[in-house]
């Protein structure tokens, strides 16, 4: 019984090994949610906001909608933060003794995932929809057209990311669940 996992990670206590952890796919997949939020956060801080040739005032990109621009940067700053946090917790989680402890990361994890890829599917629609009725009165230089289009794409790709991680932290949940019921019902005799 000495491979037995609860929750998804190693007895407590054992040493860290960043290479097995980078190679994990939840991991990866993690790492590819942070690497997105900061690309959609860097496309409008950077380029998201335009104005006409004739004008002072800076304007969003997006239809002239601020809240378009608001809710695009507060997305990518909070999975960013969210991203680094969980990443944080992954490499905590060998550490956590408590089979419920463990078990509360695991279904923190399922719903925070799961809320992110909501609220990214909802971003993706959103700045979707405002690019496509922007007009091109207001944007004749064509500037940052390829940010607003790549804040898009991104969003959409991390509807995707946040759902699989979803998913690996419901399967990860079942498979230790099943661990968990079978070391209650099969207790290792004393040697």
């Amino acid at each position: 019984m000495d491979g037995f996992q609860a929750y998804g990670a190693g007895k407590a206590g054992g040493a860290f090994d960043p290479l097995t952890f980078i190679r994990q796919p939840q991991t990866v997949v993690r790492i590819l949610c942070w690497l997105f939020s900061i690309v959609i956060l860097g496309c409008i801080a950077n380029e998201g906001y335009v104005n006409r040739p004739e004008e002072i005032e800076e304007y969003c990109i997006f239809n002239r909608n601020q809240n378009a621009c608001n809710y695009g940067v507060a997305m990518g700053t909070l999975c960013f933060l969210c991203s680094t946090a969980f990443l944080a917790l992954d490499v905590y989680f060998p550490q956590i003794s408590g089979v419920k402890d463990r078990k509360k990361a695991v279904m923190a994890d399922i719903g925070v995932s799961a809320l992110w890829s909501l609220v990214w599917f909802v971003g993706f629609c959103f700045l979707a929809n405002q690019w496509q009725v922007s007009k091109e009165e207001d944007n004749p230089l064509k500037e940052g057209a390829d940010a607003a289009r790549a804040t898009i794409v991104f969003s959409f790709f991390s509807m995707f990311t946040w759902g699989g991680l979803t998913l690996m932290s419901l399967e990860r949940l079942k498979r230790v669940s099943f661990e968990e019921e079978y070391n209650k019902l099969f207790i290792p005799p004393l040697a």
